[in-house]
This record gives C-alpha cells, sequence and structure tokens, in this order.
C-alpha cells in the first residue's frame, strides 16, 4: 500500500521547524580578533633608482649570463625543497576536497540476498533487495565551512610556499655562482702576485750570488714567495669548493660543469637594477612568504570556529530507497523500499572537557600564526631594508674602491721601478706589491658584495610573486610533482 504524499514527507516537515529552531537558539563562534601589523610608512633606507629598471620574473635573463640561467633551472628541477612543496599543494588540495564533500549528502549502495527461515513455521525463502542509502548532517552552525575555509587557506599557502622555494632555490644558486666568480677574479690577482713574488725571488737570488744583495733580502724574498705560493693554494681550494657546491645544487656532472664555467671564468655577473615600491606595503605584498603566513591565519582562525562549533547541538538525516523481491513457498513479491529518517540530534552533554579543550588548542594555535605573521612582516621589512642599505654602501664606496685600487697600482709600478734602480728597498717593493694586491681583492669583493645586495633585494621583494599567476603555476606542479 503507498503511502500519501503527506505522510512521506512528514518527516521533512518535522526536521525543518527542528533545524530553525536550534539555529535561532545558536550564534555562529566568534572569529578571533583581527591581528595588527601594519608595514611602516616608507622605507628609512634610499632606494636605488639610476639604471634601467625591471621586472622581477625575468630578472635572472638580465644578467646576460645564459649559464647561470640553466644552473638556476636544473637546481629547480632537482631541488628535495620544491619537491616537498609540490607535495604539500597536492596534499593540501586533497584535503581541501575532503572538507568541501562534508557539506554536501553522503550515498552509499548496497545489495544482499538472504535464503532462509524467519521462524518455524515460515516456509524456505529468498530476500533479494538492493538499496541506496543516503546522509546528511546538517551545518547549522558552520563547523563543516569552516573546516572548508581552514582547508582552502592551507592549500593557498601551500602554493605560495612553493614559489617561496623557487624564489630561495635561486637565491642560493646564484649566491653560490657569484661567489665562484668573485673567488676566480681573486685568484688571477693571487696567480699574478705569485709569480711577481717568484720572479722577485729568483733575481734577488742572483743577485745574492754576486754579492749585490744581503742575505737577509734573499731570505725575505724567498719567504714572500713561499707565502704568496700558500695564498694561491688555498684560493684554488676555495674556487674548487664553490665548484662543488653548484654540482651539488645543479646536478651537473664536475667535469661538464667546469667545461661549462671555463668560458666566463673570473668575470662577475652583471644584473639590472630592480624597481622598489616607494610604499613598503605594496613591496611586501609581493612577498609569498607573508602571504602564506596570512592563510596559515586565516586557516587558524576557522579552525577556531570549527572547534566551537563541535561543542553546539549536531542535527542529521538519513533516508534510504531500494528495490526488493521476496521468494518463499510459492510465494512472491516484488516492490520498493523506501524510508526518510532519522531525523537525528546530537546534544554534547559531558565529554570530560575534551571539546573545551579543543578550543583552547584551537585559539593557542591561532595566537601561534598571529605572533608568527607579526614575525616574518618585521623581517620582511629589515630585510629589505638591509638589501637597500648594502646597496647604497656599496655605490657610495665604489669610487673610493677603484682609486685606492688604482693608486696602489701605480705606487707599486713606481716602486718596482725605483727598486730595479737601485733606489728602493726590497721591504719597500714587498709593502707596495702587497698593498696592490689587496687593494685588488678588494675591489672584487666590493663588486661581489654590490651584486650579492641586488640578489638580497630580489629575494626580499618575493622574485615576483603574485597571487593570480604563479599561484597557477604551483597548482600546475602540485598536480603532477614529478613533473619538474
Amino acid at each position: 500500500m503507498r503511502l500519501p504524499r503527506l505522510n512521506r514527507l512528514a518527516p521533512f516537515a518535522l526536521a525543518a521547524p527542528l533545524a530553525l529552531a536550534l539555529a535561532a537558539c545558536a550564534t555562529r563562534p566568534a572569529e578571533p580578533a583581527a591581528v595588527a601589523a601594519a608595514a611602516p610608512v616608507q622605507w628609512q633606507a634610499p632606494r636605488p633608482h639610476n639604471g634601467t629598471l625591471t621586472d622581477l620574473t625575468q630578472w635572472w635573463q638580465q644578467f646576460n649570463d645564459p649559464l647561470l640561467t640553466q644552473l638556476i633551472d636544473s637546481a629547480q628541477a632537482l631541488s628535495p625543497t620544491l619537491a616537498s612543496a609540490r607535495t604539500r599543494i597536492a596534499q593540501s588540495r586533497a584535503t581541501r576536497v575532503s572538507a568541501g564533500a562534508t557539506l554536501g549528502p553522503a550515498l552509499n549502495g548496497s545489495a544482499s540476498v538472504v535464503r532462509g527461515r524467519q521462524d518455524f513455521l515460515s516456509p524456505l525463502g529468498t530476500l533479494a533487495q538492493a538499496g541506496l542509502q543516503a546522509s546528511w548532517e546538517i551545518d547549522l552552525f558552520g563547523g563543516s565551512r569552516a573546516a572548508r575555509d581552514a582547508a582552502q587557506a592551507r592549500l593557498d599557502s601551500a602554493q605560495a610556499g612553493w614559489h617561496e622555494a623557487r624564489v630561495s632555490v635561486a637565491a642560493e644558486v646564484a649566491s653560490n655562482y657569484l661567489a665562484l666568480r668573485a673567488c676566480e677574479a681573486q685568484l688571477v690577482q693571487t696567480q699574478a702576485d705569485a709569480a711577481s713574488r717568484a720572479e722577485t725571488a729568483r733575481l734577488t737570488e742572483l743577485s745574492a750570488k754576486a754579492g749585490f744583495q744581503s742575505p737577509a733580502n734573499k731570505a725575505l724574498a724567498g719567504a714572500s714567495a713561499a707565502q704568496a705560493r700558500a695564498q694561491l693554494t688555498a684560493q684554488q681550494a676555495q674556487c674548487d669548493l664553490a665548484v662543488k657546491a653548484l654540482v651539488a645544487l645543479a646536478g651537473i656532472e664536475e667535469g661538464t660543469l667546469r667545461t661549462q664555467l671555463a668560458p666566463g671564468s673570473a668575470t662577475l655577473p652583471q644584473p639590472a637594477q630592480i624597481s622598489v615600491a616607494a610604499v613598503p606595503a605594496e613591496a611586501l605584498n609581493q612577498r609569498p612568504d607573508l602571504y602564506a603566513a596570512a592563510r596559515d591565519l586565516v586557516a587558524a582562525s576557522a579552525e577556531v570556529s570549527q572547534s566551537q562549533a563541535q561543542r553546539l547541538p549536531r542535527v542529521s538525516l538519513a533516508g534510504s530507497v531500494g528495490p526488493a523481491h521476496f521468494d518463499a513457498g510459492g510465494i512472491t513479491g516484488s516492490g520498493t523500499l523506501w524510508a526518510i529518517g532519522p531525523v537525528a540530534v546530537s546534544l554534547p552533554l559531558f565529554d570530560g572537557g575534551a571539546r573545551a579543550a579543543n578550543v583552547d588548542a584551537a585559539q593557542a594555535r591561532y595566537d601561534e600564526a598571529a605572533a608568527t605573521y607579526r614575525g616574518k612582516l618585521r623581517a620582511a621589512v629589515r630585510e629589505v631594508e638591509e638589501a637597500l642599505v648594502q646597496l647604497h654602501s656599496t655605490a657610495q664606496r665604489g669610487d673610493d674602491a677603484r682609486a685606492a685600487a688604482q693608486g696602489f697600482i701605480d705606487s707599486y709600478r713606481a716602486t718596482e721601478a725605483r727598486y730595479r734602480g737601485g733606489l728602493a728597498s726590497l721591504f719597500e717593493l714587498e709593502d707596495a706589491r702587497r698593498n696592490a694586491v689587496q687593494a685588488q681583492i678588494a675591489l672584487i669583493d666590493l663588486q661581489r658584495e654590490r651584486v650579492a645586495a641586488w640578489i638580497s633585494l630580489y629575494r626580499a621583494l618575493g622574485g615576483g610573486w603574485s597571487s593570480t599567476a604563479d599561484l597557477q603555476s604551483a597548482s600546475a606542479a602540485g598536480a603532477s610533482p614529478l613533473s619538474k
């Protein structure tokens, strides 16, 4: 017998006013207070605007050093840090899908066949049936929505973290490459110094044998040549270590890498200038780590709401429908069996303080995320300011360092001419040579420091990150963890 339509809808009619009554009695859990962490009004360090400004997304190409770009691409493809970031994206995406699925009803299918007697009087029979079971927990107080929002924020954070890892790997490779080129340039100076000292020692020894130089001068010249050889060996070892660091980062065979490095030996890369926004807030909006920290804060806030909702009543609705066939003692029957309900209300009464503790733990995690965000904001401001100070300092020192290097070279040449004419002592010659070499090495180190400051500024400004295109590329990377 079929039930009247009104009776079949009765459970829904009862569930609706019950849900409305519970919603009217409850309030959505309060969101934690917003974090006050304003960026400075203006930069305190001077900004560089003397050259042609360039876009950070294409910055490495502006070095006009194809090998550097190749090394960065190779290191990013092999980096375990980037591989971990891609897996975090995949995990966060799966969690987001799972959290979103709880907002809708769940549907399960079943089928069964039973043969037997229900009691001693009933004949042997077979009951076959199939059905669909549906269940739905009504999200009255926003707990499931908060869980979904938290999962989405974690996914956004993971995607930004992927780009932060890319920027970090690129900056690390560039810093090691710069260190190698500076080491090679200093090695050239050290080799020239060692050769000059060796020649002076040879000539002094010949003069001493002829009686024109004292044994003291001969010993001094020999000691100076030996010292130069030791410095040359140490400098060569430092360059070899820099090559091995690049081998480990880029995953290129050492012999192949040395062959690729040879044409540009001792030549420091020259980057294009970076545009720095006048307002710190604009520049800091480009940083993926700050965006990730902000999304972690949003996720922690949503998790507070989720834990608070778990302390409130829960309403769920179930139902089933499916065909059935019965055959026993020559009596058969077929039809559709269905049911709506039960409409269940769960009221948390006593749990030993577990739910309250969960709320406290979620609030503590939110406070931790807020403190982390504030700390990262301060660190970001500091990194940009420090890079700007270094750039300004190296620019200010450049002319003086070049003048000093040229002056010491001129002094050494004049002293060497006087020494060959017998008007200067070997002590004066060695002192002039040492000053000239040190001035040249200091100039090379200043050039390295300036390029390093540009790299630091590139990293401090987020490396060209944006919350649209780059997050889409991060999503693509996360969808295929082994693609890069």
